[in-house]
């Protein structure tokens, strides 16, 4: 199965190279390395591994727990195969090309692209946060292996940003800027596996997505009505 790990480290020579060592000899393949963010002397990089689901993750993180310096920050499955350069570009001319499916094409490409669990385009009504609880949000399209119902998150005020819940469950939050339309992307926590939440460079990718589309799709996204999964706050 393929693996997303977060990791912590000091931005030094030798560091990356001592990570990556220990991650082989755990018995991982690394086939992916992003660089999220470099600040202060500490870099903070996803990996994405190649991991036999006969091994257990504890050794992984046993062994990456031992190098000075370094913190997991997250483990969690990956959806789909790792991203590549242009697969941003691609999606867009997806949804251009076939705007009547667009919304559905942007949803559902979104869980293998940001290593999500799954991902909803929801309308959020005006009373969603009112203190009586308001209105259920609704949902115009749901991508594979998202709960019936979902659980989503309060999501208001409507601004692209990454959320935690008290439960543990990582989110994604974007809104599309017309119609109360807002795309969540989740990350799951398992028995096994604890994922890390959202990094702002991810949230930012997945806005200037959702922002793009927008443009391309236009008034078709003010139809986006009588879906047929609702979701509660």
């Amino acid at each position: 199965m393929l693996l997303r790990v977060r990791v912590t480290l000091p931005d030094r020579p030798g560091t990356l190279g001592q990570v990556a060592r220990t991650l082989g000899v755990s018995g991982a393949d690394i086939v992916q390395v992003v660089v999220l963010e470099r600040l202060g002397g500490r870099a903070v990089d996803d990996f994405t591994l190649v991991w036999s689901g006969a091994a257990r993750v504890e050794r992984l993180l046993a062994g990456l727990a031992a190098i000075p310096g370094v913190r997991v920050d997250g483990v969690w499955r990956a959806i789909g195969a790792p991203t590549a350069t242009g697969q941003d570009a691609e999606l867009l001319a997806q949804v251009a090309a076939n705007p009547s499916d667009g919304l559905a094409t942007l949803v559902d490409a979104v869980p293998g692209l940001l290593a999500a669990e799954w991902a909803v385009a929801a309308v959020v009504p005006v009373d969603w946060a009112s203190p009586n609880g308001g209105s259920g949000a609704t949902v115009g399209h749901a991508s594979w292996r998202t709960p019936v119902p979902p659980r989503l998150p309060e999501v208001t005020p409507l601004r692209a940003r990454s959320m935690t819940t008290p439960d543990g469950g990582h989110f994604a939050v974007v809104p599309f800027g017309r119609a109360g339309l807002v795309l969540v992307a989740s990350r799951d926590h398992s028995a096994t596996l604890a994922p890390a939440a959202f990094h702002s460079t991810e949230v930012d990718r997945l806005a200037q997505l959702v922002r793009a589309s927008a443009v391309i799709l236009g008034d078709r996204l003010d139809l986006v009505g009588s879906p047929s999964i609702s979701a509660n706050p």
